[in-house]
C-alpha cells in the first residue's frame, strides 16, 4: 500500500476514536469504558472487514493504528476537561467524516485485494458503518446506521461514485477524494435538512 492509504486509515481511525470518547464522555464512562468505546468505534469496522477479506486484521499487522486510537481518544478528553459542554453536534461532525473516510479505506482494501467493484463497495460500507453500529449499541443507544437519516446509504452513493471515477480512468487517489468528498457532503446534508429513507412503522 502506498503511504496515503495509511495515512488515511490512521485519519480514519483518529477521527472515528473521537466519536467514541464524545460518546463516552455523553454516557459518563469512566477511563476504562472511554478506551473500549473508542477502541471499538475505531477499529471495529475495519476488523470485519480483514476477517471477510481473509487478510491479517490491520490493528495487529501493524500497531500504529492501537496508538493512534489511544492519543486520539485523549484529545477530547483534554478539550473537554477546558470546556465541560457536551458537543453533540461535533459528535455527528466527527462520525460523519470517519464514516467516509472508512468508506474510502474500505473500498481501497477490497480493490487492492482483486475483488470486484461491487464487493469494495460492500466492503467500504461495512468499514464505515460497523465501528459506529458497535458504539451505539454498547451504549445501549438506536444505531444511527438503522435510523431513517441517510447513513449506510451515503457510503454506498460514495462507493458508486468510486466506481464512476475509477471508469473514466481517474487515478486511485482522485477515485477516493470524488468518494470521500461524496459520502461526506451527503451524511451532512442528511444531517441539516434530514434526508431520510422510507422508515417502516405501525400506523396503530
Amino acid at each position: 500500500m502506498v503511504d496515503w492509504f495509511h495515512w488515511l486509515n490512521l485519519a480514519g481511525v483518529a477521527v472515528c476514536a473521537i466519536s467514541g470518547t464524545l460518546m463516552a464522555y455523553q454516557k459518563r464512562m469512566d477511563g476504562f469504558g472511554v478506551i473500549v468505546l473508542a477502541s471499538a468505534t475505531a477499529i471495529g469496522g475495519g476488523t470485519l472487514r480483514d476477517m471477510m477479506l481473509d487478510v491479517p486484521v490491520f490493528w495487529i499487522a501493524d500497531n500504529d493504528y492501537l496508538y493512534t486510537t489511544l492519543i486520539a481518544a485523549f484529545i477530547p478528553i483534554i478539550w473537554l476537561r477546558l470546556s465541560p459542554r457536551f458537543p453533540y453536534h461535533y459528535l455527528l461532525i466527527a462520525d460523519a467524516f470517519g464514516l467516509a473516510l472508512f468508506n474510502v479505506v474500505g473500498i481501497e482494501k477490497a480493490l487492492a485485494n482483486d475483488t470486484g467493484i461491487a464487493v469494495a463497495i460492500a466492503m467500504g460500507t461495512i468499514t464505515g458503518v460497523f465501528g459506529g453500529l458497535l458504539r451505539d449499541v454498547i451504549c445501549r443507544e438506536v444505531p444511527l446506521v438503522l435510523g431513517g437519516e441517510l447513513y449506510a446509504t451515503t457510503c454506498i452513493v460514495g462507493g458508486m461514485a468510486y466506481g464512476l471515477a475509477m471508469y473514466l480512468g481517474f487515478e486511485a487517489q482522485w477515485c477516493g477524494a470524488v468518494a470521500l468528498v461524496s459520502t461526506v457532503l451527503l451524511r451532512l446534508g442528511a444531517l441539516r435538512w434530514h434526508w431520510e429513507m422510507p422508515v417502516f412503522y405501525n400506523e396503530n
